[in-house]
């Protein structure tokens, strides 16, 4: 007898526990729905720009051989060849050694434009191909730098650190 009132006590425990995730698998449903019902967010205005319309001078810029230490830097130049002022809304690089800036003012129709990027070389003596990301309502470009770091010459420090008494 104590067997079968168990097995009914666990049996309706389990019901009540399925009976309660089904409740809450429709209450997530409703919200799912309420959620993908919801009007989008506000977008940027249409733009009648193209990706042919940011034309860059270069997108790739070769360092060539730079010594370790010192950031390596370069700038890369855009013509706006549209008819609406560019305006560029990030500049993602592929890594944390490689740091980009840019204006955030507009850049106009018929007028130029630059993004600079700087690249530590501290600690990384090797070949090095990094990209940038540069988003605008223009699309998104991708501009590439690359270059070998020249390892810094170790320091010569004389084994016997003692110092040298000079009359």
């Amino acid at each position: 007898m104590k067997k079968i009132l168990l097995s009914l006590a666990v049996l309706v425990l389990s019901a009540s526990v399925l009976m309660a995730q089904g409740r809450r698998h429709k209450k997530d449903a409703e919200q799912t729905t309420t959620v993908s019902t919801m009007p989008a967010a506000t977008t940027a205005p249409a733009t009648t720009l193209k990706s042919d319309d940011m034309a860059f001078t270069d997108a790739t810029h070769d360092f060539g051989t730079v010594p370790e230490g010192p950031d390596a830097l370069c700038e890369f130049t855009f013509k706006n060849n549209g008819k609406e002022p560019i305006i560029i809304q990030k500049a993602q690089p592929s890594c944390g050694c490689t740091v980009p800036s840019f204006s955030n003012a507009p850049v106009a129709p018929g007028a130029t434009g630059t993004i600079n990027v700087a690249y530590h070389t501290k600690g990384k003596p090797t070949a090095f191909t990094k990209t940038i990301s540069v988003v605008s309502n223009a699309g998104t470009k991708i501009l590439t730098i690359k270059g070998n770091v020249e390892k810094a010459p170790v320091s010569s420090v004389p084994e016997n650190n003692s110092m040298i008494k000079t009359n």
